[in-house]
């Protein structure tokens, strides 16, 4: 039985048209690495696009570019982000204001961000950048977190979407491997708003197995879109051999 197609939620992420939908699917990040022939807007849009005509429920896109690219060729919705590395600061996925409004920009309905209680730019906290999001952007916000602690606090501050997208890349967690199965349970049990099971996920087995834990819908990247990643990967194993 999948769970997460049938759980009542307290979520603005209801108010979405029943077109657009992520309940009990799938949704494929399009990114590439900078220095690839990938990275090019026309070439995301391409992917989403062919992700979209195979029966993706949507999309999770970084850099407004690639957004506003995406948006041309995807009716369904888009999960925008903006990786920034900032000196002096471990946040990167949208991590500011101006990042999430320029996401919103590129035609986004919904912006993930880093969700985690560390430092963030310009005095920033999670709460407040939700609250912005919503009251003068008007988008739904994904909180990509890496405990249950910052879930909960993410909920707690609004967030309409709980993600497990940095189990595994922060100082706290860094020891553990995605996909975060024990976390998920942990967020499905305690949140009563849609939780994302995103990163690790590289079968589509492992996918369905995400839903029938609770998952609200399974975001995965690399092992369908990470071009660069898997020939790398290939090449060094055959090296090996």
């Amino acid at each position: 039985m999948v769970i997460g197609k049938t759980r009542p939620y307290k979520t603005h992420l209801l108010m979405l048209p029943e077109t657009l939908s992520l309940r009990g699917g799938l949704i494929v990040s399009c990114q590439a690495p900078a220095d690839s022939p990938l990275h090019d807007p026309a070439i995301v849009a391409a992917m989403a696009q062919a992700a979209v005509n195979q029966g993706a429920l949507g999309v999770r896109i970084d850099t407004p570019y690639h957004v506003s690219a995406v948006r041309q060729k995807v009716k369904l919705p888009i999960i925008g982000l903006w990786k920034q590395q900032i000196p002096g600061y471990e946040v990167y996925i949208t991590p500011r204001y101006e990042d999430a409004e320029a996401i919103a920009s590129g035609g986004a309905d919904i912006i993930a961000i880093d969700a985690t209680l560390r430092q963030r730019p310009n005095g920033e906290t999670v709460a407040g950048l939700i609250k912005r999001i919503h009251d003068e952007l008007g988008k739904l916000v994904m909180a990509d977190v890496d405990t249950i602690e910052n879930a909960i606090a993410a909920a707690q501050a609004g967030a309409d979407i709980v993600g497990t997208t940095l189990y595994g890349y922060t100082n706290e967690t860094k020891h553990l491997s995605p996909p975060g199965f024990e976390l998920l349970t942990q967020m499905v049990q305690k949140l009563d708003i849609p939780v994302i099971c995103e990163g690790g996920i590289s079968s589509p087995k492992m996918a369905g197995e995400a839903l029938n834990l609770g998952a609200y819908a399974v975001v995965v990247g690399t092992a369908i879109t990470g071009i660069d990643y898997l020939v790398k990967a290939y090449v060094e194993g055959i090296g090996n051999c």
